[in-house]
């Protein structure tokens, strides 16, 4: 028997230095690429005890090749401003794994897109989208361009020029794009429109379309909905709810609202939101129609809520909304929002979940913190699916030339959600984990891949 497990014991460490070797071989490969580095290893640590148990993974050098995309694309975008200067961008569409599916994920326009921020995007979303059990594969996009400040002139000659480029690798069975930070439905509609002048088709080939050419209701409200649902489900297995807790939701974009709107709706008083320059507290709990009002309507900074709500309370430095009392934390902004600091003042203040609307939201040494204080922890890439799930079900009413009623995409997310919890919570528990979803999320959505991966041979 100490032999057996003498043995038992060294093959896990001999696993352990394997990972080890293939992630300093990851970080030099790619060096200077944080974010990318900081995905790869939450994701190799938590499938430790998988390798152990299914030695045909090393064998067939999975975790080689899916840290590889199949395919990165960088590109030049040349467009002319209003005053007629020629302006140049970046563009990029990094297409990750399509083992199970075409190519998902969105594309973000914003001044801090680089090939780290887009390759840790689509090797997160290839076991989101695995989780959501959609036929849809990894992969991620965007340009180093900020829509902010600009005409829609501008911003139509700029979505035109980078379509002009991206429609060559993508299609409605190949590469399925969609929205993310910095490119809503004027975006999208943009760049549907120059797809359509160039390819004379209609097909699905983005999804966040315009409700009058293919779009799918629910689908503005689904990664906030879905971060919602995910915890609520997470929260019921622990004898918790929203009913009666004070929430924090960073963030005032589409997932935030949607976060507070349905939070609010089962009961939660959520007192705090934010955007890049500061956050606003109302004691009281927030009025949702005058955030929205403010967003998306006016287009206007957060700070003039203070106006017409003179009992709300506005601080500059967006991140010390992590200083405000909450029972319940939906970091929905942007990565790495949540440093270890700002976890710990959130223990401190004892909160009791953590359910991650953005894209890793919170950094590793935040993760251990929270675990460790046995705070419950949704992972973004379980929690934040909702989105990309809706997305997969705008692509299936798309192919049957079909439109779905907003309860019918709703029940069909909550569904969805509800599953991924289950999926993450079972392989947690069966990797020895009880209650992590970190590991558990991580476990279920990469099982699936790599079964397929193997399947499929060595391409």
């Amino acid at each position: 028997m100490i032999t057996v497990e003498k043995n038992q014991s060294m093959y896990t460490e001999s696993v352990q230095n394997y990972v080890s070797q293939v992630f300093e071989t990851v970080k030099n490969r790619n060096p200077n690429e944080s974010e990318f580095h900081q995905a790869v290893k939450e994701v190799f640590d938590s499938l430790i005890p998988v390798l152990v148990k299914n030695p045909q993974y090393i064998s067939q050098a999975i975790l080689e090749r899916i840290v590889e995309p199949e395919r990165v694309i960088s590109f030049r975008v040349p467009w002319v401003d209003n005053q007629g200067n020629v302006r140049v961008n970046r563009g990029f569409r990094v297409q990750y794994s399509s083992a199970i599916g075409p190519y998902k994920g969105g594309l973000r326009f914003h001044p801090s897109v680089n090939a780290s921020i887009i390759k840790f995007l689509g090797f997160e979303q290839i076991f989101k989208n695995s989780l959501t059990g959609q036929p849809i594969g990894g992969g991620k996009g965007g340009a180093d361009f900020d829509p902010k400040g600009k005409s829609d002139g501008e911003i139509m000659r700029f979505c035109q020029s980078f379509m002009i480029e991206l429609s060559k690798y993508i299609g409605p069975d190949t590469d399925v794009p969609a929205g993310d930070i910095g490119v809503g439905s004027k975006e999208i509609g943009f760049l549907f429109g120059q797809y359509k002048k160039m390819r004379g088709s209609l097909a699905g080939v983005l999804t966040g379309k315009g409700l009058g050419y293919g779009g799918s209701l629910a689908r503005k409200e689904a990664t906030g909905y879905g971060t919602v649902y995910f915890v609520e489900e997470m929260l019921k297995d622990n004898n918790l709810s929203f009913e009666g807790s004070t929430v924090v939701v960073s963030g005032s974009g589409n997932v935030s609202i949607y976060a507070i709107e349905k939070a609010m709706k089962l009961g939660a008083k959520v007192v705090a939101c934010s955007d890049s320059n500061g956050y606003i507290y109302d004691k009281n709990g927030l009025n949702l129609e005058a955030v929205k009002r403010i967003k998306e309507v006016e287009k206007k900074r957060i700070s003039t809520y203070v106006t017409d709500h003179p009992e709300a309370i506005y601080s500059e430095n967006c991140n010390g909304i992590w200083t405000v009392p909450c029972d319940i934390a939906l970091p929905c902004a942007t990565q790495n929002e949540i440093d270890q600091k700002s976890a710990e003042l959130l223990v401190s203040n004892g909160v009791k979940a953590i359910g991650e609307g953005a894209n890793m939201p919170s950094t590793l040494e935040a993760v251990e913190t929270f675990l460790e204080n046995n705070i419950l922890f949704a992972p973004s890439k379980a929690a934040n699916a909702g989105g990309v799930s809706v997305s997969a079900l705008e692509m299936a009413q798309n192919s049957a030339r079909l439109y779905w009623t907003f309860e019918e995409v709703d029940s069909k997310l909550h569904a969805i959600m509800k599953s991924i919890y289950q999926n993450s919570k079972k392989a947690a528990q069966e990797y020895n984990a009880p209650g992590n979803l970190v590991v558990g999320a991580n476990i279920a959505g990469f099982i699936k891949v790599a079964d397929a991966m193997i399947e499929q041979g060595v391409i």
